[in-house]
Formats: structure tokens, C-alpha cells, sequence
């Protein structure tokens, strides 16, 4: 089974992530280990956990590794200095999380503010301006209230539809039924009457006598 892309974002629910974290830690530490054997690498792979939990793997020594590391680093920027481009997007992208700091600040505040919290050092103007805004956000939540309840209403209305033909089929098969079950109730008291019509009493001699049948005397058994 083919498995599915994994989003690169991050995962909400905490058990997942940290199901996750143990199983791409081991994952990633099994491949640091695995380069350093085939290539005769030398690897230092350094993981803090959210937790702040630190996990490390090193072929060698992680301290020469790490002081090997300063050392390149510190001949790479003496052999190339930073150039104008790279000082003017370092500053550009100074200002730039400057000013994503003061709207994430103004936000902040203009959210304590809809909350009802630090309105203290708040003009009259601005208050107003609150008190405006809080209101155009209930009438949006209100008429959103109203489109919420009349589906509700037209769903429930359909059911009720469906119900009532359901119900009405039941009825229908329950009559046909209940008709099949008289039908053959008369059909049986029918057969009764035809029955005890269509046997009617008969006379029985029970006694033996000889001679002429105009003298014979007749004793006959009436059965009904």
C-alpha cells in the first residue's frame, strides 16, 4: 500500500508529534551513523527535543567536531567578507522583522482591547471605535446565527418528509395485511356454513326385519 505525502507543517495533536519526533530522531541518527561508515565522514548530529531534551550522535569526538567546525567557519568569513548586497538584505531584513513586530504588537493590543482588557488609557474616540467594531461583529455573528438555524429548520423539515413516507408506507402494508387476514377469516367461516348446509340429517334403519317390505315396521335413527 502506497503511503500517502506527508504535509510539511506542524502536527497539532502532542502525542502524534512526539510519535513522530522519537521515530524520525531514530531515523535520522540510524543515516548520520550509516554515512559515517560508508564515507568515512566525520559526522556530529546535535537534536534538542521540544522538551529541550538533548540527543547527540558523533563518530568521533563531538567537542573536535565542533571546535573543527568554528575553526572553518572563521576562515570562511575571513576569506570571504560579507559584500553590499548581503549587508543591504541583512538590514532590509532587519526593518522588515521590525515592522512584523509592531503589527504583531498592534494586534495584540487591538485584541486585549475587543476583549474588554486594557482599556484604560483608551480616548474617547477610541472607544467608540471599539464599541463600533464589537457591534458589526455581533450583527455578522447574529445573522450567521439565523442562517445557522434555518438550515437546521429545512433539514429537519426533510426528515420529518421522509418520516412521514416511511410512516405512510408502513400504513399501507399494515392494511394490506390487516385485509389479507379478514379475507381469510371469512373465507373460513364461508367453508363452515357451506359445510354444515351441504350435510343434512339423515335416517339410519338400525333394525333388521324379514319379510315384505310393505309390513316391515320402520325404526329409523335421526342424525343431525
Amino acid at each position: 500500500m502506497v503511503r500517502g505525502k506527508t504535509q510539511m507543517r506542524l502536527i497539532e495533536n502532542a502525542t502524534s508529534r512526539q510519535v513522530t519526533f522519537s521515530k524520525r530522531r531514530n531515523g535520522l541518527m540510524k543515516k548520520a551513523f550509516e554515512l559515517s561508515v560508508l564515507c568515512d565522514a566525520e559526522v556530529a548530529l546535535i537534536i534538542f527535543s521540544p522538551r529541550g531534551k538533548l540527543y547527540e550522535f558523533a563518530n568521533s569526538s563531538m567537542q573536535a567536531t565542533l571546535e573543527r567546525y568554528r575553526k572553518h567557519a572563521k576562515t570562511k568569513e575571513a576569506l570571504d567578507p560579507p559584500s553590499v548586497n548581503d549587508i543591504q538584505l541583512e538590514h532590509l531584513n532587519h526593518e522588515e522583522a521590525a515592522t512584523l513586530m509592531k503589527k504583531i504588537e498592534q494586534l495584540e493590543v487591538s485584541k486585549r482591547k475587543m476583549l474588554g482588557e486594557d482599556l484604560g488609557s483608551c480616548s474617547i474616540d477610541e472607544l467608540q471605535q471599539v464599541e463600533l467594531q464589537l457591534e458589526k461583529s455581533v450583527c455578522k455573528i447574529r445573522a450567521r446565527k439565523v442562517e445557522v438555524f434555518e438550515e437546521q429548520i429545512k433539514q429537519l423539515k426533510h426528515k420529518e418528509k421522509l418520516l412521514e413516507a416511511e410512516n405512510a408506507k408502513l400504513l399501507e402494508k399494515w392494511e394490506s395485511e390487516a385485509e389479507g387476514g379478514v379475507k381469510e377469516v371469512e373465507r373460513g367461516e364461508n367453508l363452515m356454513n357451506y359445510a354444515e348446509s351441504s350435510s343434512p340429517s339423515s335416517e339410519v334403519e338400525t333394525e333388521l326385519f324379514i319379510g315384505p317390505p310393505e309390513t316391515r315396521p320402520r325404526t329409523f335413527l335421526s342424525l343431525n
